[in-house]
């Protein structure tokens, strides 16, 4: 998602998640959330209103470890062929299309200029759902796997080729190093004015460290193990107005940042995440499996996805967040309140829901499943 100084509806103004409440700020979440909901339309959508939806079959050619605890691999995809590739901007990813049917989204995290080859870089996470996993596993080098994209949901603009800003300050944390990494190489490439602030747990599981370091004096590695949780103020620095932060990592770490960003004028905030947001104001309800009569509870503070995931581990799912469409369902029966940033008005009228993040508006929802 990409917006200037957007952030999300009574955000944590801290890394433990305290809130504050206050009017003005209410009209800014307003306004950045119409913002947001049309830069995800024009990035997820093509003129005619299609979905981007180009398969590519892809090899896996090279394979290699990116984190020295070993939970990270990267891997390099390219044509049989050695044909040119579709390209691709800083921010974009590829949604691949497992061995076992599912379908995961992973930020490209090579260089742009190389049209003959995707990297991507994957974490293991052993209760993710098993995305991670079957990745770590299943995909070794002359693997071949089906991909879908590139596409873009986190846009990278430059200073003076579209931004007011005159510098740019990049935040990282962990794997969210994936999307950052373009961004820093196209800024120095281009000779833009920026700095960066890698964290993580310690820098045995922080993935690309070499490369990082390789900037010099731009960057600051700051791992938890050595000092202490970081606050917004400590990834933020010195920055200063007419700035443009590009952060990714956890939803502690980003929610805390755009907290932050909010108090500071003439700062642009453009962020993406790689984990579900916490359901807000949230109440229970029924699921209904229509093709099985299978019911399932959904409580207050779980997502509709989460819980067909028990019944259904197979289901179709990528981003969590509301605008990549992978888990669109119909709705057979029951009041939808939509919480996605991508449907259209006609899409929700005939029935379509992202169980990712909308919830039902009533007591149940019969969903054709």
């Amino acid at each position: 998602m990409t917006l200037r100084r957007p952030v999300p509806a009574q955000p944590p103004a801290d890394l433990y998640g305290k809130r504050r409440r206050d009017r003005t700020i209410r009209v800014v979440d307003a306004i950045a959330e119409t913002r947001l909901r049309w830069s995800s339309l024009i990035n997820r959508r093509d003129r005619a209103g299609r979905v981007d939806d180009r398969r590519l079959g892809l090899t896996v050619i090279e394979r290699r470890v990116e984190a020295q605890d070993t939970d990270v691999v990267g891997l390099l995809l390219a044509a049989p062929d050695g044909r040119e590739l579709p390209a691709w901007r800083p921010g974009a990813h590829l949604d691949l299309e497992l061995p076992s049917g599912r379908l995961r989204q992973y930020s490209l995290c090579g260089d742009p200029a190389d049209r003959h080859a995707y990297r991507i870089a994957v974490r293991r996470i052993p209760d993710g759902g098993g995305g991670s996993l079957e990745v770590h596993e299943a995909l070794g080098i002359g693997a071949r796997v089906m991909v879908r994209g590139p596409r873009n949901a986190f846009p990278f603009v430059l200073p003076g080729y579209g931004s007011d800003s005159a510098r740019l300050h990049f935040v990282a944390g962990g794997i969210g190093i994936t999307p950052i990494l373009p961004m820093m190489r196209m800024a120095d490439r281009l000779g833009v004015d920026w700095s960066m602030v890698y964290t993580g747990r310690s820098r045995d599981t922080i993935p690309f460290l070499d490369e990082v370091e390789s900037f010099g004096g731009r960057v600051a590695v700051r791992t938890d193990d050595a000092y202490g949780l970081p606050t917004a103020a400590d990834l933020l620095g010195e920055i200063g107005p007419d700035t443009s932060v590009y952060c990714c990592g956890p939803v502690p770490m980003t929610a805390a940042i755009a907290a932050a960003v909010r108090e500071m004028p003439g700062v642009e905030l453009h962020s993406e995440r790689f984990s579900a947001p916490p359901v807000l104001d949230g109440k229970p309800f029924t699921i209904e499996l229509a093709r099985t009569g299978e019911v399932v509870e959904v409580p207050a503070d779980r997502s509709a996805l989460e819980q067909v995931l028990t019944l259904r581990p197979d289901a179709a799912y990528s981003c969590r967040q509301g605008f990549c469409r992978t888990c669109r369902v119909r709705v057979l029966a029951g009041e939808v309140e939509h919480r996605d940033t991508v449907l259209t008005p006609d899409e929700r009228a005939d029935g379509d829901m992202l169980i990712c993040v909308s919830r039902c508006g009533g007591e149940r929802l019969v969903l054709d499943l």
